[in-house]
């Protein structure tokens, strides 16, 4: 198996990207292939002990978030993201991780590897950090604004087979986000997608609420992207919040620091639960290959954890399970 990394994207890139690689490459046994200027990539590896298990491709370009998405992976073919997508493509890897530029990200799986037959829409995944430390797949987090019911009903499709696949729950519960839970609540869109989920053949539970996703009882939860994204970017606000008012509360005083430092290891393992690191990437499910996305902010640990998720999602097939069941739901 071999598994494209984007060397350049991301804000600690290159250093943090190289480290995650070797790390994963000594825990897992497939080939990560860095792609990014040989001339700053072969110092880092040299002395790693790895040879023939990390490789590097040539790449002189990244693409900045500063960049207009599809215009860049159009333009800036020599990129470190337009090469490692189109070795997807070309079959020369199995899938492509990156921490950078999420609409290029995108853009590239749209753009060079295409979607599936069957799937109108692809739908960015990521797993939500729950209080039971489980986890919930939220899609669509963002690669479409606007969602129509039957879309919804292949995120349905796609999220219960990743669940089951790379998460290895045993038949995931899916719920359509809303702001209620009984059936006749919601938008035109949600009214008229959730009769087309509850015939789906995957375990569909019903609505549920925003306040219920963290809670760790469902596995998959759809939505429309832009629902998704406002909901994500609002959680990602609240933890950060949250963990800076608790730093303010445990460093006023000689006693909140005293405190703290009795609560010192529940607090490690209560940021360990809710730390995105943990959890690897976001997969942009619906395309042709297996692209997995991280947090631009990603550390060597975070780029590991996406490493071996995007082998998950090799090894179990799950490219290949979306066209099965999208062709059969027809």
């Amino acid at each position: 198996m071999r598994i494209a990394i984007d060397a350049l994207g991301g804000d600690h890139a290159p250093h943090a990207i190289v480290a995650g690689a070797v790390d994963a490459a000594r825990e897992k046994d497939f080939t990560v292939v860095l792609v990014g200027p040989e001339a700053i990539l072969a110092p880092q590896i040299a002395s790693e002990g790895l040879a023939g298990r990390i490789e590097i491709v040539e790449a002189t370009e990244t693409i900045s978030d500063l960049d207009s998405p599809s215009l860049a992976v159009r333009r800036k073919k020599q990129s470190s993201l337009v090469i490692a997508a189109n070795l997807l493509r070309a079959g020369q890897v199995d899938a492509v991780v990156t921490a950078g530029n999420t609409g290029a990200f995108m853009a590239a799986g749209l753009l060079l590897v295409g979607r599936l037959a069957g799937i109108d829409r692809p739908a960015l995944a990521p797993l939500i950090p729950t209080r039971n430390g489980r986890g919930v797949v939220l899609l669509d987090a963002g690669a479409n604004m606007d969602a129509k019911p039957e879309h919804l009903l292949q995120y349905g499709v796609m999220g219960a087979l990743y669940a089951a696949k790379v998460l290895r729950r045993d038949n995931p519960k899916v719920a359509l986000l809303n702001v209620g839970v009984e059936e006749s609540k919601g938008n035109q869109v949600t009214k008229d997608a959730y009769p087309l989920l509850k015939k789906a053949s995957f375990d569909f539970v019903g609505n549920i609420e925003a306040r219920e996703l963290l809670a760790g009882q469902i596995d998959v939860v759809v939505c429309d992207g832009f629902t998704g994204n406002v909901l994500l970017k609002a959680l990602e606000g609240m933890a950060t919040t949250f963990g800076s008012m608790l730093k303010e509360q445990f460093t006023r005083d000689w006693q909140s620091k005293f405190g703290a430092l009795l609560l010192r290891p529940s607090l490690r393992i209560f940021k360990k639960q809710f730390d995105y690191s943990e959890y690897g990437g976001a997969p942009l499910l619906g395309i042709n290959g297996a692209l997995v996305k991280c947090h631009g902010s990603s550390g060597k640990v975070a780029i590991k954890n996406g490493l071996l998720q995007a082998a998950r999602f090799v090894e179990q097939g799950v490219v290949q399970s979306i066209q099965d069941a999208v062709t059969n739901q027809k």
